[in-house]
């Protein structure tokens, strides 16, 4: 078996886990410890016991977020943005990408892409 790369929140949640299913800890006890509900640990505790404790691991790790705006698209508004408004500060040139071009991206995007 390899190595398993978790947080520590989650390493505490597998900790709390395996103590529920020794029948040290309540299912009530563990919510409170983990600021959840009880039928989120019902949930948790099922795939522990299902697949160990790297089913507590985030699924979502190490994935592209999917809000993520393509490079060509990021490079395309940077170019734009160079060529016709070099001298306006994010919140104008977003406005203007918009207006101007038909590229929608938020002030705070242009913001840091700029820097």
């Amino acid at each position: 078996m390899g190595w398993v790369m978790m947080s520590e929140r989650e390493l505490n949640r597998v900790e709390i886990l395996a103590q529920i299913d020794d029948g040290r800890l309540t299912v009530d006890n563990a919510a409170n410890l983990l600021d959840l509900t009880r039928r989120q640990v019902f949930r948790l505790l099922k795939r522990y016991r299902q697949d160990g404790a790297s089913a507590i691991r985030h699924k979502a790790r190490g994935k592209p977020p999917n809000n993520r705006i393509h490079h060509a698209k990021r490079d395309y508004a940077l170019s734009l943005v160079k060529e016709n408004y070099p001298d306006f500060g994010p919140t104008l040139a977003a406005e203007k990408l918009t207006e101007q071009h038909g590229f929608t991206v938020s002030r705070e995007t242009l913001r840091k892409w700029m820097i």
